[in-house]
């Protein structure tokens, strides 16, 4: 491949793992350097220089990307995930992780730790709704008495 086209390539990449590999073809490629002094050059080692050049040699550019991983399957079917992440929304009462973790053992049968709920209530792109009582007692007196509800005179 050209080097005008590796470069306009990461130019337009936003990924900085894809962008540093890049670098390294674009540097070897361009017999400016051996691979192994760019290696150095990039704080990497030989056997990662290598098995990125040796993966952009046999695929190009797509070859420079992340393969996806596959990772434990969820205990939960799909279905059952996108209904309790509908009741979620659909609330308009407010939960917390205590709650969630009710509802998804009462809905399915699976326990899930609390820190496993808030890794994926954010996977699902929601924060709870009901602020936990570590911050509620962070708040100094008046920033709690102007946050309350009521009649205010000015």
């Amino acid at each position: 491949m050209k080097l005008s086209v590796l470069e306009k390539a990461y130019r337009n990449e936003h990924d900085v793992r894809v962008k540093e590999r890049l670098l390294l073809v674009i540097r070897v490629s361009s017999d400016e350097q051996h691979i192994e002094s760019v290696s150095q050059e990039l704080h990497r080692s030989r056997a990662w220089a290598y098995k990125w050049y040796k993966r952009y040699s046999d695929e190009g550019l797509d070859g420079l990307r992340d393969r996806p991983r596959s990772g434990k399957p969820s205990d939960i079917s799909k279905e059952e995930t996108d209904k309790i992440r509908k009741e979620l929304a659909d609330s308009n009462t407010g939960w917390d992780i205590k709650q969630v973790i009710d509802l998804i053992q009462k809905r399915t049968g699976v326990n899930y730790h609390k820190e496993h709920i808030r890794r994926l209530l954010h996977k699902w792109g929601f924060s709870p709704k009901v602020p936990q009582k570590r911050f509620v007692n962070r708040a100094t007196k008046q920033e709690k008495d102007s946050f309350k509800k009521g009649y205010k005179t000015h």
